[in-house]
């Protein structure tokens, strides 16, 4: 099963970051308090945050069109623009996120409670998809080991699973999507601790929109994109290794880790570019995504051409 090629976007189609605030900047206010409150926002909200050192170099932020209007989330459709025509299918009025399995405590939370359990913060990272284009994002959130931490996992904990929000009832059906659902992720422990990896509530400072995974999703930016798992409903920890639905479909070309590797192709593509969405040429994809340093250590002695 192929995630679809992406099409060209016309620097033209891209909506400045200010102009689009301001258009909605009374939606925002009005829903602010009530996604502080605990209920899933209709409307962007704005966000308390600190600024941090993560950044991306010297590198653009994309705008926030790009990343709104651009995404893969198949539960939503499997063209890159519907799931922004389709978001309202994404019901979340009655979402809550349960920690399960190897846990000394397991618990649900509610969104109120989600956004108590560590600072928000700005991490602008790179972002890399399996399909070979990119962008840079400013993500907001705090670290999926602050939420871990709050459940205590026991000895036999090895790998953490995910697994998103469905609806049948307005989603996609897994015979229209051919993938099933719902929608699972996985790490290994280790990752899931690292401090790089986000449990993400918005992005340019608001909740996030329902196409980019509301109210809270996955980001792992050394990884490829797929991995970072949208509206999370369920995380257990486990002994084994969880699935992973891109690589059940297709293990041969989505594999489990999905580090991004420059070296190792797609089997119907290449991974040592990528596009930028908003740039004509292309550029040279780093290994781990440009994030070795923090995270290469983690993967010592693993063959990274079949552990990939």
């Amino acid at each position: 099963m192929l995630i679809r090629k992406p099409a060209d976007l016309k620097y033209s189609e891209v909506t400045p970051k200010d102009v689009y605030l301001d258009r909605r900047q009374f939606l925002g206010a009005a829903a602010g308090a009530a996604a502080l409150g605990g209920a899933i926002p209709a409307y962007a909200a704005k966000l308390n945050f600190q600024k941090t050192a993560y950044n991306a170099g010297n590198e653009k932020i994309n705008p926030l069109k790009d990343i709104t209007s651009y995404n893969n989330f198949y539960e939503l459709g499997t063209g890159k623009e519907d799931p922004s025509e389709n978001a309202t299918k994404l019901k979340l009025d009655e979402w809550s996120l349960s920690i399960e399995g190897e846990v000394a405590n397991k618990k649900k939370f509610g969104l109120a409670d989600v956004l108590k359990i560590a600072p928000l913060e700005e991490r602008i990272y790179r972002m890399r998809c399996v399909e070979a284009w990119s962008v840079v994002v400013p993500w907001v959130g705090f670290p999926l080991a602050a939420l871990l931490q709050q459940v205590q996992p026991t000895t036999k904990a090895k790998w953490v699973a995910f697994e998103s929000f469905y609806d049948r009832a307005h989603m996609l059906s897994e015979r229209q999507a051919n993938i099933p659902f719902p929608y699972v992720e996985g790490l290994r422990l280790d990752e899931a601790m690292h401090p790089l990896t986000l449990l993400a509530v918005g992005i340019y400072g608001e909740t996030l929109p329902n196409q980019n995974g509301a109210p809270i999703r996955l980001v792992i930016p050394w990884k490829y994109g797929f991995k970072g798992i949208k509206s999370i409903t369920k995380i257990r920890l486990v002994e084994k290794q969880p699935p992973s639905t891109w690589n059940v479909v297709g293990a041969n070309e989505y594999g489990f880790y999905s580090n991004v590797n420059p070296q190792r192709d797609h089997p119907r593509w290449t991974q040592k570019s990528e596009r930028r969405l908003g740039e004509v040429f292309r550029r040279a994809t780093l290994p781990f995504n440009g994030y070795a340093d923090q995270v290469a250590g983690m993967y010592a002695g693993m063959d990274l051409m079949k552990n990939y």
